[in-house]
């Protein structure tokens, strides 16, 4: 049995990259935000074959990103039916250990990449679903741009904050019935220059 609390650190370049596939990400997304899933459960989530999620599947279980399911209480529908689970609740890594060499550069500017596509997706489904939306939700939404003068530490303590708040607040919201999945994309670059 996983523990869905703990989070990974990602150090070898290999796995970050593994993960960073499209269909990857979305899969472990849905599986982090729905529980234990087969492949053609996620197959029919994804719009995508069976075996195309099967394949991908198993290089997330063997870059331990998730893990075969333990049996639930009815045990299986199917003797040969595998359900798979995420093994940790987020993926993360230190860009400057990955940066001390061409793959870990590599790897990591494809995940961010690929949370880029993430926050665009979101945008987008946003926009086409809003009118189903209540009004202060969609009020509540949006996305900011700013660019202010931090210290090294002051950028530090604004990631410690961020994520102690979001904690707080997941662990207060989480079994609230008008609570809803909320996508929450965040970025802190400092820029080399003021162009």
């Amino acid at each position: 049995m996983t523990d869905p609390q703990q989070d990974r650190q990602v150090t070898d370049p290999a796995d970050l990259k593994a993960v960073a596939h499209p269909l990857r990400v979305r899969m472990l997304a849905l599986l982090r935000r729905h529980g234990p899933a087969t492949a053609t459960e996620l197959a029919q989530r994804l719009d995508t074959e069976t075996g195309s999620t099967s394949y991908h599947l198993r290089i997330l279980a063997k870059h331990g990103f998730i893990a075969e399911a333990a049996a639930g209480p009815q045990g299986r529908r199917h003797p040969r039916e595998r359900r798979w689970e995420a093994v940790h609740r987020t993926t993360g890594w230190s860009n400057t250990q990955l940066a001390a060499t061409e793959a870990g550069r590599e790897a990591a500017a494809m995940m961010r990449r690929r949370q880029v596509e993430v926050l665009i997706g979101d945008v987008e489904r946003f926009e086409t679903e809003q009118d189903e939306l209540e009004p202060a939700w969609v009020e509540a939404a949006g996305i900011g741009d700013l660019q202010v003068r931090l210290t090294l530490a002051g950028l530090a303590e604004l990631w410690d904050r961020f994520y102690t708040h979001l904690d707080e607040l997941r662990a207060r919201d989480s079994d609230d019935p008008a609570a809803a999945v909320v996508s929450v994309v965040v970025a802190g670059f400092p820029r080399a220059s003021d162009r």
